[in-house]
């Protein structure tokens, strides 16, 4: 028996996802693709994600945090996890337990794990110019590959760094991968794992590069992208929900919070149970909507639970209403909230059911 009782749901279609993998992939046959599945998976959902591409055949992941790396080790002993965010002192012995590589991003925490004798997986992040995470000062790095190199109990099984710029300014990408080339030059033993293109430069770039192992494959994994022209990638996730009523308007009666919408005369409106609460954020006011492969405006201001749609007779009880993954893309809701397609699917929330379809 379904579980799924609410007629709001992400559909997320695992063939676009093996799509934009493989032809990730087959870009860089050289290459090992490492899917980044950190925030449920770009709000894919990490545990369907990881098992499916596991079925696949991948056998290395990467997440943000700690908690994630847990929740997904709890499904797989035989896949290799790498946290890219920052680790606490004290939270070593965790990473020790679970078997996750981890990131040493400072020099706080690089004496702290020199002075551990845990059995840890360490990847070295070398900030190039994006001065988020990561050593920036050539001479220390050089020196902490050595330390961790030749400590007993370390294993520095990694060396990478994330550009800031990759999809839009070449000049400062190039700096960022001058930055990087010249210090990995200088480590005489390199580690296994080499890793610096995020999506944008694991499908532009990478493929020039011979002295990289891994992708660190995100957004485009789940077919979405900042680059221009977008490259051939399938959305993975369609925004789905129903007509669940339909009131009939005179001229002069208004809609919702604030009464903010005022019909113009005899109008029907359509009420669909989605709201901020799911993640579809208030600054949507006055966006647009499948129906019947049709488009319709939002009026009124958006509640926690429902919006409303203004439509014509030929709309009725029960018809689905498409959000985004149809006529409407991801990138234009993003263009109309003024964000970006990251934050879209991030925001759709736990309360949205994520349905997962293949083969069809």
């Amino acid at each position: 028996m379904s579980k799924i009782y609410r007629p709001t749901y992400a559909k997320i279609n695992l063939d676009y996802l093996q799509h934009n993998y493989s032809y990730v992939q087959n870009l860089n046959p050289n290459k090992t693709i490492m899917p980044v599945i950190k925030a449920n998976a770009y709000g894919h959902g990490a545990i369907k994600i990881m098992n499916f591409l596991y079925e696949k055949g991948v056998r290395v992941f990467a997440v943000s945090l700690l908690e994630e790396a847990i929740e997904l080790r709890n499904e797989h002993k035989d896949v290799k996890l790498l946290m890219m965010g920052p680790i606490l002192k004290n939270q070593l012995i965790i990473a020790n337990k679970y078997n996750i590589d981890i990131t040493a991003y400072d020099e706080s925490i690089v004496n702290d794990l020199l002075k551990s004798k845990y059995n840890l997986n360490v990847h070295l992040k070398i900030d190039t110019g994006m001065h988020r995470y990561g050593i920036e000062d050539e001479q220390t790095i050089l020196d902490v590959v050595h330390k961790i190199q030749n400590h007993e109990t370390l294993n520095l099984e990694g060396l990478y760094t994330h550009f800031a710029t990759s999809n839009e300014d070449y000049e400062y990408y190039k700096m960022q991968l001058s930055r990087f080339k010249s210090i990995l030059d200088k480590v005489k033993k390199k580690p296994n794992m080499i890793h610096i293109s995020n999506s944008s430069s694991g499908i532009k770039y990478e493929k020039d590069f011979d002295f990289t192992t891994h992708i660190r494959l995100g957004i485009s994994l789940y077919g979405l992208s900042l680059d221009i022209p977008k490259p051939p990638l399938k959305p993975v996730m369609s925004l789905i929900s129903h007509v669940i009523d339909i009131k009939t308007l005179k001229r002069g009666d208004k809609v919702g919070y604030g009464a903010t919408y005022e019909a113009q005369g005899d109008e029907k409106i359509a009420i669909i149970p989605i709201g901020y609460a799911d993640g579809w954020l208030r600054s949507n006011k006055n966006a647009l909507v499948e129906i019947n492969q049709k488009t319709y405006h939002t009026v009124g201001i958006i509640c926690m639970d429902a919006i409303f749609i203004k439509v014509d007779e030929s709309v009725i009880l029960g018809n689905e209403v498409i959000l985004f993954g149809g006529l409407i893309k991801t990138d234009d809701v993003a263009k109309k909230q003024k964000t970006i397609v990251y934050e879209v699917c991030t925001n759709i929330s736990y309360r949205v059911p994520r349905i997962y379809i293949k083969g069809e």
